[in-house]
């Protein structure tokens, strides 16, 4: 399954060149960077091909950075951003009347918070923006409404469908003590459940600041009304002191972990997790397209070996996960009626060691599916709204144009070593999902 995040170092400003990639004219994102006295970084893509702006907010504060009694924080504040602020009790209802578009993601590492809207409104989003940075409307009326949401977004995601919480549950056996260990979503409900309105007003005014955050715009506007509107609407914010902890370190993992649980679900499952670099890494890209030739849809090398020829698995698939810190590959299967443990278990094995001797026409294939899409992703305006604030999250946003580069590079060599570095059993944990009667027949 292709994924791809931008890469990210200390910022450079100014504007990127344009180059030529595999005798095709493919521009690179050009871009202009200034930061406002108060630390906020803003970014500004011009392009003024239509009459729109994205409008993207990263606040550099993800599930990483809370405690771990007190998980799910960062998510809970996606929800309660959208609840009002000190001067705007109506967050979207604004928007909404001059034609605009929002919505917000949290991970691991960020909270992202973005618009889409018409050039000639773009003030708006100057506005809606600066006050929620500024403060919101704490409330317990809007605390409560927003946990409930929080806490059915859980029980639908994680217990309510079958086989819902095996990565909650991988999770904790493959991150020993870096806060990977738990999703953004929480650990579990009773901690959601116990936020308190104090515990949410330090979470903002700890994270929540023009010094952790980086402000893009892309799209019809020039740098100077940027640079404009930047100091009017931000400028006044005040700068805080931040809460950020150094983080645990996760060893390296030097044997084989396994756990086993029996649910209410129909076959067994096996979910698989591998460690990998970090994004700043050498061999991050040659890890992550590893999951293109495993999962790059009914050509990937798990479709065809699991499901088409040996009818071992109903569904196969693996993903990447591409953390500030060392992350993960996933390699998940739900088996097939009649089929053991054993069987796929050995199957996956000679899978996995086929990547070793990958020929130089499939990997082409699979280089042309990322630059693919590579050029469609690079098409959408908001796409390169967040790109570039996700590159500047982690320092790297001089970077923004080396992906695919990088991509392309890469070797059938590369490719045997990261398969025979990050594949191997020691660096491996696994969960055995399996079905109530099998507990009962042990």
């Amino acid at each position: 399954m292709l994924r791809r995040l931008p890469c990210f170092s200390n910022p450079l400003a100014g504007v990127t060149y344009i180059g030529l990639f595999n005798s095709q004219a493919m521009s690179d994102i050009q871009y202009e960077k200034f930061e406002l006295g108060n630390g906020l970084r803003v970014i500004v893509h011009e392009d003024h091909s239509l009459a729109k702006v994205a409008f993207n907010v990263l606040y550099r504060v993800g599930a990483r950075n809370e405690d771990p009694d007190r998980t799910g924080f960062a998510h809970l504040f996606e929800h309660l951003m959208f609840g009002g602020s000190k001067h705007i009790p109506d967050y979207d209802t604004h928007l909404q009347r001059v034609g605009g578009e929002n919505n917000a993601f949290t991970t691991n590492d960020i909270t992202n918070y973005y618009i889409s809207l018409p050039s000639n409104q773009v003030e708006t989003a100057f506005w809606l923006e600066s006050d929620r940075m500024l403060e919101l409307d704490f409330s317990q009326k809007s605390l409560d409404v927003q946990k409930s949401v929080v806490i059915e977004e859980f029980k639908q995601r994680y217990l309510n469908k079958p086989y819902g919480d095996a990565h909650l549950l991988l999770r904790a056996i493959h991150f020993q003590v870096h806060p990977y260990h738990w999703p953004t979503i929480g650990k579990n409900i009773e901690q959601i459940e116990g936020a308190s309105l104090d515990d949410v007003k330090s979470f903002f005014y700890r994270f929540y600041a023009p010094n952790n955050a980086t402000l893009v715009l892309a799209g019809d506007i020039t740098v100077a009304e940027a640079k404009r509107l930047s100091e009017k609407w931000f400028g006044p914010i005040p700068r805080r002191t931040l809460g950020h902890k150094p983080l645990a370190v996760e060893p390296p993992q030097t044997s084989p972990r396994s756990h086993t649980v029996h649910k209410e679900v129909p076959y067994p499952a096996v979910y698989k997790m591998y460690h990998i670099p970090g994004r700043d890494h050498p061999d991050y890209f040659a890890a992550d397209i590893l999951t293109d030739i495993l999962s790059n849809g009914k050509a990937g090398h798990l479709f065809q070996r699991m499901v088409k020829e040996s009818e071992l698995a109903t569904s196969a698939r693996a993903f990447s996960w591409g953390a500030y810190d060392p992350g993960m590959i996933s390699v998940d299967a739900t088996l097939a009626k009649g089929k053991t443990v054993e069987e796929y278990e050995l199957a996956l094995q000679e899978v996995l060691k086929g990547l070793e001797d990958l020929s130089e026409q499939e990997l082409q294939r699979v280089k042309n599916a990322v630059e693919s899409q590579y050029v469609m992703e690079r098409g959408v305006l908001l796409n390169k709204a967040m790109m570039l604030a996700m590159a500047d999250s982690r320092d790297q946003v001089h970077t923004i144009n080396d992906d695919i580069e990088i991509f392309m590079a890469l070797t059938t060599d590369n490719i045997r070593k990261a398969a025979q570095t990050y594949f191997s059993p020691e660096n491996c944990s696994t969960l055995y999902y399996l079905p109530m009667e099998d507990k009962a027949h042990a």
